[in-house]
């Protein structure tokens, strides 16, 4: 547009001179100025026509591009030059090998989650066998240990489980009222050995709180807090566990362990994949995935998760849970 303008300018000037110049023309200075005006009112005419004409495609594919439709396909403008008709060939080639590289990646991952899920439900068979044994010699004190040993094994595989799912949660998703209660105490029956083993206690307040959630990602939830607890509880230490209901009507559980604590430079980025921090390091028991799932599942299903922590006081996880699940709300 800019060299337009200046191609017409050089012209008028030179075209000026031109009648200026050659005595054969003989024109008058008010007849010269009327023929600039002229021509300078025709060509602002043609700018403002043509300016509009070319930037019709670029306004409409800016406004897709700020919509983020996924259909923005469809949605092309209509060409007007050729230029906008070699840009909407090229947009769509992109876009249809960009679908078909997608497309083979979630191929690729559907198998592999299949491979692990079908690769945990084999390893749960041996598992099984190993806990009859293990429940049939308990008269030997080394089978606390072994036992102990057998759940870690056991908690690993079916969070591995739980990890195949959760690409496809939004269809395996139930709400159900339920007890907070029953599912904290569900989970803590499955860490008894656990909790043996370190000498830990528990101190639950077992009051009924009904609330509405899906049962089973929920305990999924509250299983990766409470291992985070009786991990980095001190031996003979104390895990309290509590429920309330706040004044808009939320369930909230609290998990207060007398651990190491987290410190304030890394409560910002506990939920991050990955991330072990300090008190990780310093156990070397840390994988940085259990509170980044935790909180992937939680978000998922509506539920906000929060720490408190101090260094060298211990830890404070709160689960509050919503009145109405946004998520399934969504999904209807």
């Amino acid at each position: 547009m800019k060299s337009w303008i200046v191609l017409f300018m050089i012209a008028l000037v030179f075209t000026d001179m031109l009648v200026w110049m050659d005595r054969g023309l003989a024109m008058n200075i008010s007849s010269l100025v009327y023929l600039n005006v002229l021509l300078i009112t025709g060509f602002i005419v043609f700018l403002l026509w043509r300016y509009k004409k070319e930037t019709s495609y670029t306004k409409e594919l800016l406004h897709i591009s700020n919509e983020n439709d996924l259909h923005w396909q469809e949605a092309l403008p209509e060409p007007v030059f050729n230029r906008d008709q070699v840009t909407n060939e090229f947009l769509t080639r992109v876009a249809n090998e960009h679908i078909g590289k997608l497309s083979e990646m979630k191929s690729a991952n559907l198998i592999e989650s299949d491979y692990t899920a079908a690769w945990v439900h084999e390893v749960k068979a041996p598992l099984t066998a190993m806990k009859m044994t293990i429940d049939a010699n308990r008269e030997y004190p080394a089978m606390r240990k072994v036992e102990a040993e057998w759940l870690r094994v056991h908690l690993l595989i079916d969070r591995q489980l739980y990890m195949s799912r959760m690409p496809t949660l939004e269809t395996d998703y139930v709400l159900a009222q339920t007890d907070m209660y029953r599912l904290v105490a569900a989970e803590l029956r499955d860490l008894t050995p656990w909790c043996l083993e370190k000498n830990i206690s528990i101190d639950i307040d077992e009051k009924e709180l009904e609330i509405v959630t899906d049962s089973k990602w929920s305990r999924f939830i509250i299983r990766q807090l409470l291992t985070n607890a009786i991990k980095y509880s001190p031996a003979g230490g104390t895990i309290f566990i509590a429920t309330h209901r706040k004044a808009g009507g939320h369930g909230v559980l609290t998990i207060i362990d007398e651990g190491p604590g987290i410190p304030a430079h890394d409560l910002p980025r506990v939920f991050d994949k990955g991330f072990t921090g300090n008190t990780g390091r310093l156990y070397n028991a840390a994988t940085g995935l259990g509170l980044y799932l935790a909180q992937q599942v939680a978000m998922k299903i509506g539920i906000l998760l929060t720490i408190d922590s101090e260094f060298g006081k211990g830890t404070n996880v709160s689960m509050t849970f919503p009145i109405e699940n946004e998520f399934d709300a969504t999904r209807k």
